[in-house]
């Protein structure tokens, strides 16, 4: 089979984005590849008073952005493969959804999986962040669904 290489033709958005008060030497979230989906976010935690993690600790951690997503669209904040690869780092709440209607600053809640402390560093790239649309849902109420081969088989009824 051959294989057929499409150039990357993505929809693109403009979305507003602010640094927060004291953040202007952070870089603004930013593609790593050309065909990477997700945007690098970076701890905006004080270069003096980096935050220590413990084993098992959750903590929020911010990025010293705020955005404007636009309406039919959400915000997604994902962890990073690396961090949670070689550390257990990752996001308690994956993926995080940032709405529309939000403005405050973008913070991600982090949690040590892994068996040692880790420690986040001012600048560090901690998790990810992807614009994608959301259609709106509309729920009606029928007395039976529609039939499926699956049917109502739930957690590993196609095996472990």
């Amino acid at each position: 089979m051959e294989c057929i290489i499409i150039p990357h033709m993505a929809q693109r958005i403009q979305v507003p984005i602010k640094r927060l008060a004291g953040q202007e030497d952070l870089p603004l979230p930013a593609y790593q590849s050309e065909l990477a989906a997700g945007m690098d976010l970076y701890a905006a935690v004080p270069a003096d008073k980096p935050l220590t993690m413990d084993p098992g600790q959750i903590i929020l951690v911010p990025t010293g952005i705020a955005i404007a997503v636009p309406p039919g669209f959400e915000a997604q904040v994902r962890p990073r493969s690396g961090l949670a690869l070689r550390h257990g780092i990752t996001l308690a709440n994956t993926p995080g959804t940032i709405d529309a209607d939000y403005r405050g600053e973008i913070r991600l809640i982090l949690i040590n999986l892994g068996p040692d402390p880790y420690e986040i560093t001012r600048g560090m790239r901690i998790g990810q962040i992807l614009v994608k649309p959301v259609p709106v849902t509309q729920w009606f109420e029928v007395s039976q669904l529609p039939s499926t081969d699956r049917g109502d088989g739930g957690f590993g009824h196609t095996g472990s």
